[in-house]
């Protein structure tokens, strides 16, 4: 059907963010724009000039981007009766305004209507540098077999030229009497039209913009109601009550619907949307899940997705519990089943990641995301030994922490419980999807995850591989992948399901996430790492720590990204040494003000600097407290190292500087969950609510009161006598 993608504006790049359902917009190039009349008019029947001065821009973008753009107008019988009521009110005598006729003729309005709203077209198009054109049309065009004929000349050779056609009815000769009540004909409306024209010019795409963002399972006010993103005729067609008609145009949601039907059943996917968003023509020629798509295979796709998210939550909830009712050695022999299965399995799993990073090389990514892709060699044993170990970990779940005597034969405990359902949203890096799973198991909680979409042949084999060997006593739903970006939304909806949400990424993407959603989300940002070189520290160590810290992984979180050195060492031997270390590993150095001015190294824009994981900024500081002062305002609150031989200094940085690991003569490097024990880590927590620094099973867990009596009422505390004498665990 499709002529090929155009890059730009809408890019390929750009399709990231897109639907599954909604793919097929790669591959559209002509397309059927209808604007209603309520989004070319106001409330009070003027032309809304802000929505409309939005579509003229996106229309340019699109026209620009190679795009050919046919738009199908409402609006002219509003604005024309909006000018004759006002030439009809300074016309009037006192008389008439005693009994005021507001009816007007709608073929009068047509009339006087279709020039000004040409002529507003005209001039928008004009101030973008994009020409137009006015094509009035009538039922009685249609039924003329040469017509169609012409008209598609017409239409190609003004696309061909980079003109917008710009279609109405000329509803002021339509044989209809009451255009706005007479049905009859090959086209009865404009949304009709729009369909008409669709399939006679054989374009790839209907939009069809309303004043609401789609069609809804209710009336649109109605909070229970749900806007349907896909329209399924069997599904939807006797379940949907449609509201009023328009309350200035002739047909309102129904008249659209039907007409989208009808474009879909002809082979033109349609999709009803708000014309009051700006862009809403770019997010949908983006593939992204806006309004409501009409496509003659819905039918044998899997739509339901605001459905299938609340099931595969649930499905995970309900098998937490089945997984928390084993025994400590049933779960351990879970993970222990898993270690086997990843080794057994290396192979498959070695080739699926292979072409994963065989489509990235292509693509163009960083080598600091290939780099976190890759799964290389012995690193499927090494995961199978992490799990081990995390299956040796003594059992976490029902561990009491505290025991205490409340009253006589009154005891309260204070135990350990998982946390239920997580949905952990991580980068690039599929070995997290393992480490990940098996801290959730240990831990008894359900899991959803979702990983970056250019290791999804990694991460759909390491899934598979996985649950697998889940029993069915608990059920292979409770580890879920989730593998659209889109579903993100849904599931952040469900904070009656899911309890906590870990985005593994940047600042901005936890941001994203915290406004998205009620569910608690642990923050793992991105690592914004110092090493400070106190003036008293051992240039050898400090060597040792800065190159392991940058070189050792550069693209890890806790990799070293800015290097303060106290000025007393500025333009030593022992530094020189240490920087050109750094430049022989390929580190490039960028300069703050101090160090650029006396280095000649290039200036660092700004400590929040994005450069490649292989670059890194030196600064010179006067003394520890500007160390710490310079960490805690430039930082990410991740892991900064203090390398000193004076305990002074080293107690002070340690105390003062505000991040989740701070180290004294150790390599950054050190702040992992694996190195500090845990096993594993879902990410290093860079927040101070549940969890801060590396998070393993303890930070998947929280805690419940059991209370133990014999009886006893509160009754007004009347005849209680509290102990609250702590009592030994075991």
């Amino acid at each position: 059907m499709g002529r090929g993608g155009i890059g730009g504006a809408v890019a390929a790049a750009d399709m990231e963010n897109s639907d599954s359902t909604r793919c097929f917009v790669r591959d559209v190039k002509r397309i059927v724009i209808k604007v209603g009349t309520a989004v070319v008019t106001g409330q009070n029947g003027r032309l809304a000039m802000g929505r409309l001065g939005a579509l003229c821009e996106q229309v340019k973008e699109l026209n620009f981007q190679g795009y050919e753009v046919i738009l199908v107008t409402s609006g002219a019988v509003g604005v024309g009766r909006q000018r004759l009521k006002y030439r009809k009110l300074i016309n009037s005598s006192f008389a008439d305004l005693q009994n005021p006729q507001l009816d007007l003729d709608g073929k009068a309005c047509a009339a006087v209507g279709q020039s000004g709203l040409m002529a507003i077209y005209d001039t928008l198009f004009s101030q973008l540098d994009v020409t137009s054109s006015q094509l009035l049309v009538t039922d009685r065009d249609f039924r003329d077999p040469s017509f169609g004929h012409q008209l598609r000349e017409t239409v190609v050779s003004l696309l061909d030229l980079k003109v917008i056609p710009v279609f109405n009815e000329n509803d002021a000769i339509s044989t209809r009497k009451a255009p706005y009540e007479d049905s009859s004909g090959i086209f009865w409306d404009n949304d009709s039209l729009a369909t008409l024209l669709a399939k006679e010019l054989d374009a790839d795409l209907l939009i069809m913009l309303s004043d609401v963002e789609g069609l809804f399972s209710g009336p649109p006010s109605d909070p229970q109601s749900k806007i349907i993103h896909t329209y399924i005729n069997d599904k939807h067609g006797k379940l949907i009550n449609f509201g009023e008609k328009s309350r200035v145009g002739r047909g309102g949601m129904q008249a659209k619907v039907a007409a989208a039907v009808s474009a879909a059943s002809k082979g033109v996917p349609a999709v009803i949307a708000s014309g009051f968003v700006v862009d809403s023509i770019i997010k949908v020629m983006r593939g992204e899940k806006i309004g409501t798509l009409f496509h003659n295979e819905a039918n044998i796709w899997d739509c339901s997705k605001e459905v299938t998210t609340r099931e595969m939550a649930v499905a995970a909830k309900d098998c937490s519990r089945h997984l928390q009712n084993l025994s400590s050695e049933e779960r351990k022999k879970i993970l222990l089943d898993i270690a086997d299965a990843l080794e057994a399995n290396e192979d498959l799993i070695i080739s699926e990641n292979e072409a994963d990073l065989a489509v990235a090389q292509d693509s163009g990514y960083e080598k600091s995301l290939v780099s976190r892709m890759t799964l290389k060699a012995g690193r499927i044993t090494s995961l199978a030994g992490s799990i081990r170990a995390i299956a040796d970990m003594e059992d976490p779940i029902s561990h009491t922490v505290k025991k205490t005597e409340l009253a006589k034969d009154l005891v309260y405990e204070k135990m350990y419980c998982p946390l239920g359902v997580l949905l952990i949203i991580f980068e690039s890096r599929p070995d997290a999807l393992v480490q990940i799973a098996a801290l959730a198991i240990r831990s008894g909680n359900g899991l959803l995850l979702k990983g970056g979409k250019e290791a999804m042949r990694s991460n759909t084999i390491l899934h598979k591989v996985i649950t697998s060997v889940i029993p069915d006593a608990v059920g292979k739903k409770l580890i879920g992948l989730v593998k659209s970006k889109d579903e993100i939304a849904d599931l952040l909806k469900l904070d009656d399901v899911i309890d906590l949400v870990i985005p593994r990424g940047s600042n901005k993407l936890v941001s994203q996430i915290k406004a998205a959603t009620k569910i608690p989300v642990l923050g793992h940002a991105d690592g914004i790492c110092h090493v400070y070189i106190d003036k008293s520290a051992d240039m050898d160590m400090a060597k040792r720590i800065v190159l392991d810290a940058k070189v050792d992984y550069p693209a890890a979180c806790n990799a070293m990204e800015t290097l303060l050195v106290h000025k007393d060492l500025n333009k030593t031997e022992g530094l020189d040494d240490l920087l050109m270390e750094l430049a022989n590993e390929g580190v490039v150095i960028y300069g703050g003000p101090v160090a650029h001015d006396t280095l000649k190294v290039p200036k660092v824009d700004s400590f929040h600097h994005e450069y490649s994981s292989m670059a890194c900024t030196l600064e010179f500081v006067d003394d520890v407290q500007s160390a710490i002062d310079h960490i805690n305002r430039y930082g990410s609150a991740h892991t900064d190292c203090i390398i000193t031989t004076d305990k002074k200094s080293a107690d002070t940085f340690l105390q003062q500087v505000d991040s989740a690991a701070v180290f004294h003569n150790a390599s950054t490097r050190f702040c992992d969950g694996t190195r500090f024990g845990l096993g594993a880590e879902v990410g290093i927590s860079t927040g101070r609510i549940h969890a801060r620094g590396p998070v393993g099973v303890d930070g998947l867990l929280t805690t419940r009161c059991i209370l133990r009596g014999s009886g006893q009422i509160v009754n007004g505390d009347k005849g209680v006598v509290y102990t609250h004498k702590d009592l030994p665990l075991h």
